[in-house]
């Protein structure tokens, strides 16, 4: 985690926590922003992919993407753990942004997180670009502190994947 940005490099997440309540991702990805945002929206996709730190797998999505539409995400532990967050869809415009307020059920990020996902165009790729803001400084850094860094960067791998194999089918 850095204090500011850096470069984006194909497979590589940047994180940055940025002023008193953001932290900014950044991630680049070898498909075009219409593959990453259906990925991003998709529940079947979904499903494939936003698992998170190894021994983790989302076991159930809901995802109605449009303008107030509602989501919910469950995952599953190795030792039986379990992790819920639901939240709204405030803005969606298919396919280079998408806003969404998220509450995890057990709260562990001191309250609602409005998230902004930017996905732009970058040769024959996209970078896709989330910032996050925090109820507060101490949330956003104990965010940063419980480890989310793994289970993004092992999602954003597992997205990697499924996109180039999306890619590759379309292109055949």
């Amino acid at each position: 985690m850095t204090n500011d940005m850096r470069p984006h490099s194909a497979g590589q997440l940047d994180i940055a926590a940025l002023g008193e309540r953001l932290i900014v991702m950044t991630r680049a990805f070898a498909a075009p922003p219409s593959l990453v945002f259906d990925a991003l929206v998709t529940p079947s996709l979904l499903l494939q992919w936003m698992h998170g730190p190894a021994g983790w797998r989302m076991v159930d999505c809901a995802f109605d993407a449009i303008e107030g539409g509602r989501y919910r995400y469950s995952w599953r532990g190795p030792d039986g753990q379990s992790m819920t967050a639901k939240g709204v869809v405030r803005e969606i415009r298919r396919p280079t942004r998408l806003v969404t307020v998220e509450l995890f059920d057990d709260n562990w990020t001191g309250g609602e997180v409005t998230a902004v996902t930017e996905l732009t165009a970058a040769g024959a790729g996209t970078l896709l670009t989330n910032t996050g803001t925090y109820p507060s400084r101490a949330d956003r850094d104990a965010a940063l502190a419980s480890g989310m860094e793994r289970g993004v960067a092992a999602s954003y791998t597992h997205l990697d994947r499924l996109l180039a194999d999306y890619h590759q089918g379309a292109q055949e």
